[in-house]
């Protein structure tokens, strides 16, 4: 790799860029990675790359008004992040841990449906405040 052409594509940035970054990151850690009142809930999808991922994706689609199912809720992230095995015991997990809120579909009853629950909705609101 040739460091002399990456030094001058990075300077290419401009300084409200590298800023902007630079606050995002901070941010990220202070309200993140570094918050020792993180809520329980937001602790337990922080543990890991997956289950970070799949909050993200999970509380999306619910605020765009889509119907989780169990097969399309851990189909929303890319397969190389975890096995199926993972993803089902995360998203049983949450629902054991009250997080995520699991009925019958009115429908076909052997479906499940998942909602997360007003607490995570509430937690996950103020995450995305501290962070915007």
């Amino acid at each position: 790799m040739d460091t002399k052409n990456t030094v001058i594509s990075i300077r290419k940035f401009d300084e409200t860029s590298i800023n902007d970054a630079k606050n995002f990151v901070d941010r990220l850690f202070k309200n993140i990675i570094n918050n020792k009142s993180t809520p329980e809930s937001l602790n337990y999808f922080q543990a890991d790359t997956y289950k970070f991922y799949f909050l993200i994706l999970f509380m999306k689609e619910y605020f765009d008004g889509n119907e989780i199912s169990q097969e399309y809720a851990i189909s929303l992230v890319p397969k190389k992040f975890a096995s199926r095995i993972k993803r089902l015991q995360v998203l049983k997990n949450a629902v054991k841990l009250k997080y995520i809120n699991e009925k019958s579909s009115q429908i076909d009853k052997r479906r499940k449906i998942y909602k997360p629950t007003e607490k995570l909705i509430n937690d996950f609101l103020i995450l995305t405040k501290l962070l915007t």
